[in-house]
């Protein structure tokens, strides 16, 4: 069950859930005006990732782009000392400009919110909402490997050793990260995370307080102070939403795909 409190700047989880348990959910899908909607993926992960929600958008009309970051997925094959923080801006900024795509939704999970603030600095006209779904919030000046430590000391390790990707061992071994039907999927298609996006500091103008319309989704089962210290600065300030959903793992878009399409829908 999703917990949320009704007021005017908070998303009500429990609807949602009520309209996908109902059999309504299509319906409402259906009859939402068209959006395009731009879906970036965390460390380690791709754009494959998104796909349950992709999939269930453009059946509702909507138009879809989850870019895979280089370095990371079926772009594996591109991990070297050269991808970092500014490669990954240039990753979703290319694929707006390329594409022509304006009035978008920008979702970002998790590691997504570094290269997607850094992302609105140069496209954040073209962005009509976004949906930061337990997602980091940086400030200027600020690295990865100092916001998440323990994957710094994995970014150390690695490059210590010479490597030009950290493994995400730790991360998978939780079903608070990942519920436990999808595990085996997520450990076979996850890929080391470009150190330089860990190590690069960040260059942000805070152009992500500039979007009209913002949501913060969190997903307290998986323990991060980053993200609640994200929350409360979003629940402190009217220009956000907010919205928790307790029952569910960090990668919410595997574990409650359809429960997050309708959030997403509503957000945009």
């Amino acid at each position: 069950m999703t917990e949320g409190t009704v007021d005017r700047r908070t998303l009500i989880g429990g609807f949602v859930t009520a309209i996908a348990t109902s059999g309504l959910a299509g319906a409402a899908c259906a009859q939402s005006a068209p959006k395009t909607f731009v879906l970036v993926h965390g460390a380690f992960l791709g754009g494959w990732c998104w796909r349950r929600v992709s999939d269930r958008l453009a059946e509702s009309g909507h138009k879809v782009f989850s870019p895979t970051l280089s370095g990371l997925g079926e772009r594996s094959h591109l991990l070297s000392n050269s991808v970092n923080f500014d490669t990954h801006v240039a990753d979703i900024v290319n694929v707006i400009k390329w594409e022509g795509l304006n009035d978008i939704c920008l979702v970002v999970h998790s590691y997504g919110g570094a290269p997607g603030s850094g992302a609105l600095d140069q496209i954040g006209d073209r962005v009509s909402s976004i949906v930061w779904l337990d997602a980091f919030k940086p400030k200027n000046g600020e690295r990865m490997m100092d916001l998440s430590p323990v994957f710094g000391k994995l970014v150390q390790g690695a490059i210590d050793k010479g490597e030009a990707g950290f493994a995400p061992a730790s991360f998978k071994m939780t079903t608070a990260a990942v519920n436990e039907r999808d595990v085996d999927l997520f450990a076979s298609k996850a890929t080391p995370q470009p150190i330089g996006t860990y190590t690069q500091p960040m260059k942000l103008s805070g152009a992500i307080e500039q979007v009209a319309k913002k949501t913060y989704i969190r997903l307290p089962k998986y323990p991060n102070p980053n993200f609640d210290k994200a929350l409360s600065e979003c629940k402190a300030d009217n220009s956000w939403s907010t919205v928790e959903i307790a029952d569910c793992g960090h990668v919410a878009m595997l574990d409650i795909p359809q429960q997050l399409t309708e959030l997403l829908i509503k957000a945009a």
